[in-house]
């Protein structure tokens, strides 16, 4: 077989007790490593022409596969840009608003992917960078007629980040470990949403209501961050023993629900015509009627289709998307708003659970493969036109000071508010303190949430009160964005850096050892490969 391989690459060969042979290659060479964070070589054979390793040296250049895929991604807009231009017209054309909305996504995308590789930092920072830099750069423009688009499109995400914590949430964790469970998705949640409140109302000089709106939407953590990098450590072993990884999992989910419904409650009050009263008594009832209609939704679509169905993946996916894009919408339209998000939760967890009796592994079935895929593309979109909300000429360096100033103190509280009310979840107090430190993490929901405010107030004829309440949705979108620029990345670092440090390993080094002690070396070949 032709030999790929780059002058410096060492290859380890390996023979395994059932004497099976394994290569292994390793470079040495400092571009080379720095190429790697771009491209990883493929993990099975593949086919390539054979003047492509001539031309184009892997690590230098990704491998065939990589490239055709990537190919692939610029054909299918090129595709569909065409399609769209040749029914839409000039709306699409090369100054039309679609296509720098279009542009933006995949500069978010391309700049995303290279943030992540360069600096290991969640990619939606640099998606959320991207966004500001469009806007303000005057690279993408959105009238009100777009700005509905905008509005969709973020919903469409909404329902992708619910529908997968619920899928997320296993019964048999939760009954094993449902005390930690609600207490770190419940009160961690309760203490910085009162303590954001109370700053920005004294600090910001928000009214109470709207302090409290933003509070409900910042106290949410991002599994979109936190969940990757603890999967990190479990892959290595680190607080796999103890279930850290999958109790987190299951409270950030929990987390997000609440914090969802709550801001969709208290949004929900806030414009709303009818009686202060009823509105009170419709927050509980919200609750009830979406957690109780998303399970038979859930419970409906774990028999209907049969689980033998030859088309059993596709069809129980789009009825938990569609009917997760219905309860949404529905609930918006009736003023019951927060019975959406809970509904579409409560659907995939329990579709989920019957799932499993069926078959298929929490998080790990074909359906949840599809959200999950199907986030690779909202994702971009979510954090860019979030970004693209942000004006800097605008900005209020005052709110800008005094939002960092509620956030930073907000998370100190946040993080020893986790580290006391962990106690009796079985941890020890380093495994409180790692809690503590990086759950805090923000990103998607104030993504999706922020803006929303604004949306609202946009809608608005009314002159004279309208003009304050813009101010305020301003703030809070201002806030929101400056959560994830401030949160995401510190919360990243913090796992990464303290995981190793304040996690113990003892089941992954016993891992680790049985396999390295599994694996003879037979032969060493150096620099002349």
């Amino acid at each position: 077989m032709e030999d790929s391989r780059e002058p410096g690459a060492r290859v380890y060969t390996f023979v395994d007790d059932n004497d099976e042979r394994r290569d292994e290659i390793y470079y040495d060479k400092w571009w080379q490593k720095f190429c790697l964070r771009f491209h990883q070589p493929d993990s099975t054979p593949s086919w390539k022409p054979k003047w492509w390793t001539r031309f184009f040296p892997f690590p230098l250049f990704s491998t065939y596969r990589q490239l055709a895929l990537k190919i692939c991604f610029i054909l299918f807009f090129l595709l569909t840009w065409g399609i769209l231009y040749a029914e839409l017209g000039e709306a699409i054309g090369l100054h039309g608003e679609l296509l720098g909305m279009s542009l933006l996504v995949i500069a978010a995308y391309l700049i995303g992917w290279i943030w992540l590789k360069v600096t290991t930092l969640p990619a939606l920072i640099g998606m959320l960078l991207t966004g500001i830099l469009f806007q303000n750069l005057g690279l993408v423009t959105m009238t009100d007629e777009y700005r509905k688009l905008n509005q969709d499109l973020r919903k469409l995400a909404l329902v992708i980040i619910l529908t997968r914590a619920g899928l997320g949430l296993d019964a048999k964790v939760l009954k094993k470990h449902y005390a930690a469970v609600l207490q770190l998705g419940l009160l961690p949640w309760l203490v910085e949403c009162i303590a954001i409140a109370v700053t920005t109302h004294y600090l910001l000089h928000l009214p109470w209501i709207w302090a409290f709106l933003l509070g409900s939407m910042i106290a949410s953590v991002s599994p979109a961050v936190v969940v990757p990098c603890l999967f990190r450590l479990r892959d290595i072993g680190y607080g796999e023993s103890k279930g850290i990884p999958t109790m987190v999992v299951a409270a950030a989910a929990i987390d997000d629900s609440v914090s969802v419904a709550v801001f969709a409650i208290i949004l929900n009050a806030m414009f709303s015509s009818g009686s202060v009263t009823w509105n009170i008594i419709k927050g509980p009832l919200s609750i009830i009627a979406g957690v109780a209609l998303g399970s038979l939704w859930g419970a409906l679509i774990s028999f209907i289709p049969e689980s033998g169905d030859t088309h059993v993946v596709p069809l129980r996916f789009l009825l938990l998307f569609l009917g997760g894009l219905f309860s949404l919408f529905i609930s918006s339209m009736i003023e019951w708003s927060g019975a959406g998000p809970l509904a579409i939760v409560s659907s995939g967890f329990v579709a989920a659970y019957y799932w499993k009796k069926q078959g298929w592994v929490v998080n790990k079935n074909p359906v949840s493969d599809l959200f999950r895929i199907l986030w690779i593309f909202f994702e971009p979109i979510l954090f860019a036109f979030t970004g693209a909300q942000v004006t800097i000429s605008t900005l209020d360096p005052v709110v800008i000071k005094m939002g960092a100033v509620c956030l930073i103190s907000c998370l100190l509280i946040r993080a020893v508010a986790t580290f006391l009310v962990s106690f009796g979840c079985g941890l020890n107090y380093k495994e409180k303190l790692f809690i503590g430190l990086t759950w805090m993490a923000k990103a998607t929901v104030q993504a999706a949430l922020g803006p929303a405010a604004l949306d609202l107030v946009h809608r608005s004829q009314t002159t004279g009160e309208s003009n304050k309440q813009e101010a305020y949705a301003e703030t809070l979108l201002a806030v929101s964005v400056l959560s994830v620029m401030l949160s995401a990345p510190l919360g990243a670092l913090l796992i990464a850096v303290t995981g190793p440090k304040l996690l113990t390993r003892d089941n992954g080094d016993n891992k680790v050892q049985s396999e390295v002690e599994s694996m003879k070396p037979v032969a060493h070949n150096s620099s002349q490969l």
